[in-house]
């Protein structure tokens, strides 16, 4: 094993030189968002969709398009309002009536990276058409199934404030989220950065594209070589089964208070997620502390608490908290 691990390791730090490269590129624009800038990077190297919630102005939008820009792919920005239309996400089949035929007109979702603003303003109907895309990776229009490109990447936002005219997400569709991020605002220093750097009418984001689509295809191979050791599997598996029975691991606060634990999806997104982080931090193996980073955002949208929870003012946060403090460390 050690021979091995010293291969991964050197693969790792290899394939991992365009993570700073890529991170300083961001880093011209984005002051501060440490938390959310790695995040995005774990969900392009984990192939996880990303769901992105905070108030208005926090640099949610413009991170994404940031990314997108420093990645030489093909980037869309979708702004979901009520009045969206399937066809408006996917495309349609138009008529020609010179040949008496159809013919396929692709919509924005054939693109790389997908910037879902607003996602909780759609109609259900938009949501399915959005959701056979971000599981399967395909889309059918008419008679015809077109799969999407890789990469293909989902992130959405979504503003926990207003909720005039939106609709809130099918937990079927949460689910296929890897990550939920909840970005809070900059501390003062950083706010003071921002100002100066953005407080002009010429609001230009010029990044130059550090990284092509090939290099995070290259790497996403490297990530799913990352050594995890089996104790670190098994505390994978522990946390997870932590909140569908809290009893069992010592957590009678807990029970009353969880409606519906964490799916076997969790378990594989907590596992890729924490190959993903100790990628971005230039280690071929995982350490416990890469778990204990990733977790809180793997879970907070999969446990889903019950109405006592929400007397006794308990959010989902608290129970993952409480779950991650009972479960041994390996």
């Amino acid at each position: 094993m050690p021979n091995s691990l010293d291969a991964i390791n050197e693969k790792v730090k290899k394939e991992s030189v365009f993570i700073q490269a890529l991170t300083q590129e961001m880093g011209k624009v984005i002051v501060g968002q440490s938390y959310l800038l790695e995040r995005l990077l774990v969900g392009l190297l984990a192939n996880g969709h990303i769901l992105i919630e905070g108030v208005p102005g926090l640099a949610k939008t413009m991170s994404v398009k940031v990314l997108a820009q420093a990645i030489k792919t093909k980037f869309q920005r979708l702004q979901f309002t009520p009045d969206l239309l399937p066809a408006d996400l996917i495309g349609t089949l138009i008529y020609n009536p010179k040949e008496g035929n159809f013919t396929t007109k692709k919509g924005p979702i054939f693109a790389n990276i997908i910037l879902a603003d607003e996602i909780n303003r759609a109609p259900a109907k938009v949501q399915s058409a959005l959701l056979e895309a971000m599981q399967e990776r395909q889309v059918t229009i008419g008679e015809h199934t077109y799969k999407l490109d890789e990469p293909f990447l989902v992130l959405a936002t979504q503003n926990p404030i207003e909720h005039e005219g939106t609709y809130p997400l099918p937990e079927a569709q949460v689910d296929r989220f890897m990550l939920k991020l909840k970005i809070g605002y900059p501390n003062k220093e950083e706010e003071f950065k921002i100002m100066k750097r953005m407080a002009t009418t010429n609001k230009t984001t010029d990044v130059d594209p550090v990284v092509g689509p090939e290099d995070i295809m290259r790497a996403r191979k490297v990530v799913d070589e990352i050594y995890m050791d089996e104790r670190i599997e098994r505390y994978i598996i522990d946390i997870v089964f932590a909140t569908r029975d809290p009893k069992a691991y010592g957590l009678d606060s807990l029970v009353g208070l969880i409606q519906y634990g964490a799916s076997p999806r969790a378990s594989i997104y907590l596992s890729v997620a924490a190959k993903a982080h100790a990628f971005i931090q230039g280690r071929g193996y995982v350490v416990p502390q890469d778990v204990k980073t990733i977790g809180m955002d793997v879970l907070r949208h999969r446990v889903i608490v019950s109405y006592e929870a929400e007397a006794e003012d308990k959010t989902s946060e608290d129970v993952v908290k409480l779950v991650f403090d009972a479960v041994k460390v390996p």
